[in-house]
Formats: structure tokens, sequence, C-alpha cells
């Protein structure tokens, strides 16, 4: 019933993993090429397809009835760990509206560029978070913006 937290963090590795060894964005390489531009694609897409196999199994368990735990701790637990999965799918919703805006920057020819100082991203970063839409040093800067207006 509950996805486990491993299966949560792997997700992008499954769906690297599916794409294959046979190619990997390297530095020695024209930043954001048509290779590199279809390797990204085809994560987002894998990603997104990931995601929502996982939530059709989510639909399908709660489908299935009912928790009957004649125990009340046991039903309290299974209730709990329901939370939590529909808390995960609800995360994953939001993060499939973020595949598709980084499906669409790839079409528009956008896509590894930081939307605030329209410098390369860097391949390592879109790697390591293929979504992302600001250099490390721009996220960063935001981060500390945005504590800085939640301490006044």
């Amino acid at each position: 019933m509950a996805t486990s937290a491993s299966e949560e963090i792997d997700i992008l590795a499954k769906a690297k993993r599916i794409l294959g060894p046979d190619y990997t964005p390297s530095e020695d390489e024209p930043y954001m090429n048509e290779k590199q531009q279809n390797y990204f694609r085809m994560l987002l897409l894998e990603w997104k397809r990931s995601i929502h196999h996982a939530a059709g199994q989510t639909l399908h368990a709660l489908q299935d009835g009912p928790i009957r735990e004649p125990d009340l701790n046991d039903r309290a637990s299974s209730e709990t760990d329901w939370g939590i999965e529909l808390r995960t799918r609800d995360r994953q919703r939001k993060l499939i509206a973020k595949i598709d805006s980084a499906l669409r920057r790839i079409d528009a020819g956008e896509y590894g560029y930081c939307e605030v100082t329209g410098d390369p991203i860097g391949l390592r970063r879109l790697i390591a978070r293929p979504v992302a839409t600001m250099t490390v040093e721009a996220q960063e800067a935001h981060e500390r913006r945005e504590k800085i207006s939640r301490d006044d």
C-alpha cells in the first residue's frame, strides 16, 4: 500500500536506467545540443510515466475497499500510511506540472538556461534535477531572499 521512501527517491534513477547507458550528456559537446535535448526529453517523459504508473497503483489500491483492520491500533497505522501515500501523490502531481513545464521549455529552446540570469544551468545539475529552472547560485539567492521575507 504505502510507497517506501527509497522507491520515491529512486524514481528518477529508475527513469535513467530505463534510458540505458547508451548516452549521457557530456561537457565535451555543445551545450543543449539536439542529443542532450532528446536525452532530457526522454528522461522527463519516462519520469512522468513512472509517476503516473505509481498513481495508478495507488488508485487501484484505494478502490479495493476501505480499511478493515479490527484492531484500533492497526487501523490507525493503516490510516497514517494512507495519509502519507496520498501526500506523496499530491507532491508528485505538482512535480508533473514541473515536468510538463520543462518539456515546454525544451520545445521552446529555453531548457537548460536559468530563468533569472539566462546562464546555462549546467549538465550535472540538470542530470540530478531535470526540472531545475535556475543555476545553483540563482537558486541559493532565491532561497536566501525567501528565508529573509519569512523571518520578517
